[in-house]
This record gives structure tokens, sequence and C-alpha cells, in this order.
């Protein structure tokens, strides 16, 4: 499954990227002052491909922060649920063995006979 994978998207995606970088391989001035286009005071010349990886990164990066963010809940809930099941876990153990369960195919609850 793994190979098929590797075949099917990570080859021709590896192969758009390296046309996209071919492609755009011109320089672009990055320039960091927004008071003076003319004569900025701090511009760089890159190629247009390592300005659009960039931030093509640094918008996979805020997004995966974000979502991480947002999983707290999930996660500080997990933890807890964690911490109870070991809690009772070593009730269960400490009480021994006197505390028998009901077998498997024994209803939780008796049912009256129908009227």
């Amino acid at each position: 499954m793994r190979k098929l994978l590797t075949f099917v998207v990570l080859i021709p995606l590896a192969v758009i990227i390296v046309m996209f970088a071919v492609a755009n391989r011109a320089p672009v001035a990055v320039s960091m002052d927004p008071f003076n286009p003319v004569q900025p005071a701090l511009a760089l010349q890159v190629p247009m491909f390592v300005v659009a990886f960039i931030l093509v990164g640094l918008g996979v990066l805020v997004g995966g922060t974000a979502a991480w963010l947002r999983q707290h809940r999930w996660r500080v809930r997990a933890r807890r649920a964690e911490a109870e099941a070991r809690d009772l876990r070593a009730r269960i153990d400490a009480a021994g063995p006197r505390t028998r369960l009901p077998p498997a195919d024994t209803p939780p609850f008796a049912v009256p006979p129908a009227a």
C-alpha cells in the first residue's frame, strides 16, 4: 500500500514541484519597506519558487499550530479520562478477588416479566 501511495501521489507531486521551481527561477525583489518602494531599506533578490515555498511552509506551520491549539480541550479531556481509568484500575486491584463481575451473558439489570 505504501509503495502504491508513493507511485501514485508522491512521485507526480515531486515532478510538479520540480517543474514549478524550474519555471519560476527568475529573481524577484522581496521588499520589507512599505513606505519607500523605489529605494527600500530592506530588500532581497530571491527566485520566485523560494518565495512560494517559504509562504507555503509558513501556511502549513500556522495552520498546524491553529489546529493544535483548537484540540487542547480534547487533549485535556483525554488526560483526565486516562487518569480516572488508572485510578479505577488501582481501586479494582486493591479490592482483590472479593469483587466478582457477572457473567458476560447476564443482562446488567433484571427485566420484569410482561404483564
